[in-house]
């Protein structure tokens, strides 16, 4: 069996077995990758502290038939800042989480990775009240990537540019605002202010260091406003369920 060395960030794990797992990773390319770590769980093991979820590693492997398997690994990035923190893991647990149901296996998005990577490191170092921005920079940003970009400066129905202060619906299904005139003919729509509109726009153009910065103001309405939207528009559109959003959006303030 050929090795092969990969560069990839944990997103999960799984067990199998009484002291296998399988680890799900994000490659450098953008491909969605799950190999087998042999003995990880057993006490002691050298690879097992390794693989943990937030941590990018560079790997040797043997490719197999269906699964390869992971003979080496040793550690670049362990984001301890997200594993001490509490508020900053269940954040962070969003990101893999949905890069884990975005990417997909043979297929690169490289984008996904230089994607993945930035946000955890904004994720660790960002003040607290950030991590929410964070989290609507990342998903409008995964979700473009991932054919699904918001339409929010025309009609998503007719594609005129003729919106209104008081259009404040967006379709999920179109993924867009809707005119007056197009508003009737959607049923799965939800509200989006103006100013939520703006602020979801311009968290598209951020790099996510920016969003993380404290020196650009962000109202904390709308931030909340522009989250919940884009849990239900990835809700819509992305088929698997993601756990780590409705954890970290909580029961009560589900869309």
């Amino acid at each position: 069996m050929p090795r092969y060395p990969l560069r990839a960030l944990v997103l999960r794990k799984t067990k199998l077995g009484e002291t296998d797992a399988i680890v799900a990773l994000l490659s450098s390319e953008g491909k969605n990758v799950r190999a087998v770590g042999k003995g990880m769980r057993k006490p002691g093991s050298k690879v097992g502290g390794r693989l943990e979820p937030f941590c990018l590693v560079d790997m040797l492997l043997y490719s197999g038939r269906s699964l390869d398997t992971i003979v080496e690994a040793e550690t670049v990035e362990v984001h301890r800042g997200i594993r001490s923190d509490y508020d900053r893991s269940t954040a962070a647990a969003v990101v893999v989480d949905v890069l884990d149901k975005l990417s997909v296996e043979g297929l690169g998005e490289p984008r996904l990775y230089g994607l993945g990577l930035a946000s955890l490191a904004a994720i660790e170092h960002a003040p607290a009240e950030r991590l929410e921005a964070l989290l609507v920079g990342f998903l409008v940003k995964a979700m473009a990537m991932h054919g699904h970009r918001p339409v929010l400066g025309s009609c998503a129905g007719c594609a005129c540019d003729t919106l209104h202060a008081a259009d404040q619906r967006f379709s999920l299904a179109e993924g867009g605002m809707l005119c007056r005139a197009c508003k009737p003919r959607f049923h799965d729509t939800a509200v989006l202010s103006p100013e939520a509109r703006l602020l979801l726009d311009r968290l598209f153009g951020m790099t996510m260091q920016q969003i993380a910065s404290d020196t650009v103001e962000l109202d904390p309405r709308h931030v909340s406003e522009s989250f919940k939207l884009m849990q239900a528009f990835v809700k819509y559109h992305v088929p698997a369920r993601i756990k780590a959003l409705d954890f970290y959006a909580r029961p009560t303030d589900a869309f």
